[in-house]
């Protein structure tokens, strides 16, 4: 009866091992070649945000790095980087001296803002200067730091870096301004509406990111598209502006790669390349191939 057991317990065993092999073996990356109109181009979607425990990196993110001549991502980090670039951004962020939060926002959201902020002590008060906005960036940075996410990290600035070890060419598709005039040319109901989400959802900010890491590193783009688009798609507003406008300024852009001699490796948020209005669909749409690795 034991040797029965002991048999059956081993083919078990070894039908876990092949399932867990053939897993292996279908696992993806978020990496994907795009090839027409003569030329081959790849594109990565990014997370900007990583903790140190993502690296090593995928092998093939790797090899798509070395066999490009050129980087390009959402902005050239070069310039987000610059300090004068850094102070524009914070300038821009800040409420003139005649405006308080205090009569800018709706009551609940102010509720929501108070209550955050006033858990965070004296280090809190300074962030009532900034506008909606940059308050819900600065607080959903400020906790997912405290959970070992950090931009130093990220898939754009570990690739930059080594562009700039490698000495190869590194361009931006939008500039750092624009990405600014997305958030700073909202209406303060637009604002409002966005800060109040971002406040509502820090709770669960680690965990929804660790999720969308988890989807990201087994290239699952069904998990990535639920995790990372449903709540954008809520807000149709906000989803053309964050998402639909940038991704159709960039595909001139990014067609223009393809008639390139070299190869280039594009770095764009994730949420950008997946569901029907990315850039994947829109390549596909104009008849290139595109094949996730």
């Amino acid at each position: 009866m034991r040797q029965t057991s002991r048999a059956f317990l081993v083919r078990i065993a070894c039908v876990l091992a092949l399932l867990a092999a053939a897993h292996a073996a279908d696992a993806k990356t978020f990496t994907w070649k795009a090839t027409g109109k003569g030329g081959t181009i790849y594109l990565m979607g990014s997370i900007h945000l990583m903790p140190a425990s993502f690296y090593p990196l995928d092998p093939a993110l790797e090899a798509a790095f070395k066999d490009s001549d050129l980087l390009v991502e959402e902005v050239d980090l070069a310039e987000m980087l610059d300090p004068m670039a850094q102070m524009a951004m914070l300038t821009r962020g800040m409420l003139p001296s005649n405006q308080s939060l205090d009569t800018l926002l709706s009551p609940a959201t102010l509720a929501l803002v108070k209550k955050a902020t006033g858990e965070m002590g004296a280090a809190g008060g300074p962030l009532m200067r900034f506008k909606p906005w940059m308050l819900a960036i600065a607080l959903q940075g400020m906790e997912l730091a405290k959970s070992g996410f950090d931009p130093s990290l990220g898939l754009d600035q570990h690739f930059y870096d080594q562009a700039k070890d490698a000495g190869k060419a590194v361009q931006g598709l939008e500039t750092v301004e624009f990405q600014i005039s997305r958030f700073d040319g909202m209406t303060m109901e637009q604002q409002d509406r966005f800060l109040a989400e971002t406040l509502k959802e820090l709770a669960t900010e680690t965990a929804t990111v660790g999720k969308l890491g988890d989807a990201w590193k087994t290239g699952d783009v069904a998990a990535v598209e639920r995790v990372a688009l449903t709540d954008l798609k809520s807000d149709p507003v906000m989803y053309q502006r964050l998402l639909v406008e940038r991704n159709k300024n960039w595909m001139p852009k990014i067609e223009a790669l393809f008639a390139r001699r070299g190869r280039a490796l594009v770095i764009v948020g994730a949420a950008h390349l997946i569901g029907p209005d990315g850039l994947l669909a829109m390549l596909k749409a104009k008849g290139y191939t595109v094949e996730q690795l």
